[in-house]
Formats: C-alpha cells, sequence, structure tokens
C-alpha cells in the first residue's frame, strides 16, 4: 500500500478561493462558516455567513435585494419575501453586540452594502461640507 500527498489526492486548481475575506472589523472564515471580531466569533447561520461573505465581496458597492436573492438564496425570481431584510437585522444584531451594526448599510435608493471605515472616510472626501 502506497502513501498519497495531499498533492495527488486533490489535484491544484485554478481557481483560489479565499480562506478569509474582511468586513471591516469583522474577520469572515469560509473553512467556519462564520466571522469574528478580535477573538470572538459571532455564531452567523450559514445564510448569514453567505449573505455577509457576499456584501464582503466588493465593500461599498450596492447589491439590490434582487441581487441577494439569486446569488445568495439562488432564487431568480421575486418571491414577494422580507427575508433579506429579516436576515441583514439577523446579522446587524449579531454585530451589535461589538458595536457594528452599520457595518451593513441600506442604500438609499434599495439594497444593502457593506459600509466598511475606509468607505466612510472616502464618501466624506467627496461629499461637499455642508455650509
Amino acid at each position: 500500500m502506497s502513501v498519497m500527498s495531499p498533492a495527488d489526492e486533490f489535484p491544484e486548481s485554478e481557481i483560489l478561493i479565499p480562506r478569509f475575506r474582511d468586513a471591516g472589523e469583522v474577520t469572515l472564515d469560509l473553512v467556519h462558516r462564520d466571522g469574528r471580531v478580535a477573538d470572538c466569533w459571532l455564531g452567523l447561520h450559514p445564510r448569514e455567513f453567505a449573505l455577509l461573505w457576499r456584501l464582503a465581496e466588493h465593500p461599498g458597492e450596492r447589491m439590490t435585494r434582487r441581487q441577494l436573492l439569486a446569488d445568495v438564496w439562488r432564487i431568480h425570481f421575486d418571491p414577494e419575501t422580507n427575508s433579506v431584510a429579516v436576515h441583514v437585522a439577523r446579522v446587524r444584531a449579531k454585530l451589535d453586540t461589538f458595536g457594528l451594526a452599520r457595518l451593513i448599510a441600506t442604500h438609499p435608493e434599495g439594497g444593502y452594502f457593506l459600509d466598511t471605515p475606509p468607505m466612510r472616510d472616502a464618501f466624506r472626501m467627496i461629499s461637499p461640507m455642508p455650509t
């Protein structure tokens, strides 16, 4: 019996998926399918994790409800449900434990985006100053 090396069992793929993704002060871990702030895990449910992972893919980019239903729920029609809003509220509640509820922002034109501190600073820099 020969011993196979991991390279023999799992051939290399050209597609690289990162294990970690930063979402502001939250580090998302694809292996654990959870997020953590410092050393504390958030305790995200699978759909909550997928929602936050998707928003963290492009911080500051607006994701409509329909886009999130397609990308996270794999639903390609409008089921007229408030499931996205409910899951966003649940993730915000878990983030609020660390004072990070504003990390997921509601876009004025509808949808949500990840509002990381650098994004907030960039917005302040391009926004006109009140007179």
